[in-house]
């Protein structure tokens, strides 16, 4: 979910779907928009001649998306044998239990009401299919939700909303908080400066296209993070007083079909200078 800030140097050609690492391939949902760019990025990721895959985000409720996500994994040779949510919004999760009903699996997601099984998913978890390795890194901040899950033997991390392949995502109050989200891209940033074999080179999106700079995009988010806030704080300091008086300033060179969204962020950023006695 997008509040259409460009990641430099990012391109804006169609996302198509096709493999992005040894380990994981992506099926594009066909549900493109403003706050969903090219669709939704469904990742099936499984370890090469496993026979098992795991699906995380199936996306939207779409027949004929579910069934080419299947379709793919048989293609590759594999048969889904786990689904996992980065988050529960609908272009993300809506799917997941018709999903789930097609291919007989379980749904592992951090919110209990996502959930179809017995098994949740919680901070440290580490996830083993087929010998593929999954680790949950929490990262709430675009939702209260959200996670992210390390795939160490790619030197990857797939990252639902938490990080775009294209623009940068929104902090959906209230349930999305800032100093959250900022505290889960400093988790982030710790992945991508490890230089051991458990570094992150990659970022595989929940929409946009692949990112083979993670380091740089961590970076660009937590500065375009601390200019926004800077902005907003500006337009308070300058006498305005609502939230959408303040996107109106800060967001005045943004599509006004993105101002809804943005206002969102706006309102979370508030939130953010109020709690610590800036504002």
């Amino acid at each position: 979910m997008t509040d259409a800030a460009q990641l430099p140097g990012q391109p804006r050609a169609a996302v198509s779907s096709g493999p992005a690492t040894p380990r994981a391939f992506n099926v594009l949902a066909p549900n493109p928009s403003p706050m969903t760019l090219d669709g939704t990025n469904t990742w099936i990721v499984a370890e090469p001649d496993s026979g098992l895959a795991v699906v995380i985000d199936p996306g939207p409720l779409d027949e004929s998306h579910l069934r080419a996500v299947i379709s793919a994994a048989e293609r590759q040779g594999h048969r889904v044998a786990l689904t996992l949510l980065t988050h529960g919004h609908p272009d993300h999760a809506e799917g997941a239990a018709r999903f789930a009903e097609l291919t007989g699996t379980g749904v592992r997601a951090l919110d209990p009401a996502l959930r179809l099984g017995d098994e949740g998913l919680a901070a440290g978890d580490v996830i083993t299919t087929g010998g593929l390795e999954l680790r949950v890194v929490p990262t709430p901040g675009h939702t209260g939700d959200s996670l992210c899950f390390h795939l160490p033997a790619d030197r990857a991390v797939l990252t639902g909303d938490t990080i775009l392949g294209r623009g940068t995502t929104v902090v959906a109050h209230p349930d999305g908080r800032l100093g959250d989200y900022l505290d889960s891209l400093r988790r982030l940033r710790s992945l991508t400066v490890d230089e051991g074999r458990d570094g992150v080179d990659t970022v595989l999106p929940g929409h946009g296209p692949v990112l083979e700079d993670a380091q740089g995009a961590v970076e660009y988010y937590l500065a375009h993070r601390a200019t926004r806030l800077a902005q907003v704080e500006t337009a308070v300091e300058n006498g305005l007083r609502t939230a959408p008086e303040v996107v109106a300033e800060v967001y005045a060179g943004v599509d006004r079909a993105l101002w809804p969204a943005a206002e969102l962020s706006v309102r979370a950023q508030l939130e953010y200078l109020k709690e610590h006695g800036i504002i």
